[in-house]
């Protein structure tokens, strides 16, 4: 059988190494060269040929210059006569732009993919997309894994005896209710308009939340806008406690510290597909996701089923 061979981008590197240790093979060297004028050179200092080779960079903050590394990365891999390059990609930044909501934009996300297709990808091993259609941007085969089963084994261990699981839109119900179904609780959700990138309206919560313990779920938290809206009407509702908990915790522009500032905010959770912020807050857990990542390569190394094993069964 074909060898492993993990290399990591400069993006996340200490989730690529926890990998590694979960499959017990080694993270191969990268060594990465800026020159005068600006342009990156990317070597992969290990031997590629023949290989399964797995490269890991989540599209994090500078999204542009992680971007160009992996798309060097992936073609050095097929310059370098690798087997198989699959792209182990945690968080794809550009799936948010998954639509034409305006005259003359680009869809990002359609385009991205196609990007890694022609530097040659072969496959891609991604966690928590934007939304479902992302996954059909890409012409090679994608292994969507999802966060679901870290977060409700930590959250199982409380009272649920009084929660609700809280959707921030409707576009976000149904990974809620798949959520809120692993851990035997109603569900509700926002309904929420967007004006902006940082500005949104919830008129209103679909569901009974009040004198309830709830678990807000989301994908991904940049800004936090949309979640310090929410948390505002769950306050007028009469909400007794409120967890915050994604699978992509971003935290720009101080948003963990707006959050963690809610005194009515108990807890902050997300994973670790893109690294933790500096001066986290003493309510943020962070959960790794890096042996569900190291299981799913394993299996699509061994060609083996990855449906079977992320399955969405509590």
């Amino acid at each position: 059988m074909r060898e492993i061979a993990v290399f990591a981008g400069s993006a996340h590197p200490e989730l690529a190494a926890e990998m590694c240790a979960q499959l017990g093979v080694p993270l191969q060297p990268v060594r990465m060269t800026r020159f005068a004028n600006d342009c990156l050179e990317v070597q992969l200092q290990a031997n590629c040929r023949e290989r399964d080779v797995f490269l890991v960079q989540p599209l994090v903050t500078p999204v542009q210059e992680n971007l160009v590394e992996l798309l060097l990365m992936i073609d050095a891999a097929r310059g370098a006569s690798a087997a198989r390059i699959t792209v182990v990609m945690p968080h794809y930044a550009y799936a948010r732009s998954d639509k034409k909501d305006a005259p003359r934009i680009s869809i990002g996300g359609r385009l991205i993919a196609d990007l890694m297709v022609a530097a040659g990808a072969s496959r891609v091993l991604a966690m928590t997309l934007h939304s479902p259609q992302v996954h059909g941007f890409f012409s090679v085969p994608v292994d969507h894994l999802h966060a679901l089963r870290e977060l409700a084994d930590h959250f199982r261990a409380l009272d649920l005896s009084r929660t609700t699981v809280v959707s921030p839109d409707l576009g976000n119900a149904k990974e809620a209710a798949a959520f809120a179904r692993r851990l035997g609780v109603p569900v509700a959700a926002g309904a929420k308009q967007r004006y902006a990138d940082d500005r949104v309206s919830i008129s209103a919560i679909i569901g009974d939340v009040a004198d309830r313990d709830v678990i807000v779920l989301d994908d991904e938290i940049a800004k936090g806008s949309t979640v310090l809206e929410l948390i505002d009407r769950l306050r007028d509702a009469g909400a007794r406690t409120i967890r915050v908990a994604c699978t992509h915790g971003l935290f720009t522009a101080g948003a963990l510290e707006r959050i963690g500032a809610q005194s009515d905010v108990v807890e902050i959770v997300c994973t670790n597909t893109v690294p933790v912020p500096a001066g986290a807050s003493e309510k943020l857990t962070v959960l790794s996701v890096a042996p569900a990542l190291a299981q799913a390569v394993q299996r699509i190394h061994d060609g083996e089923s990855v449906s079977a094993l992320f399955d969405t069964a509590a």
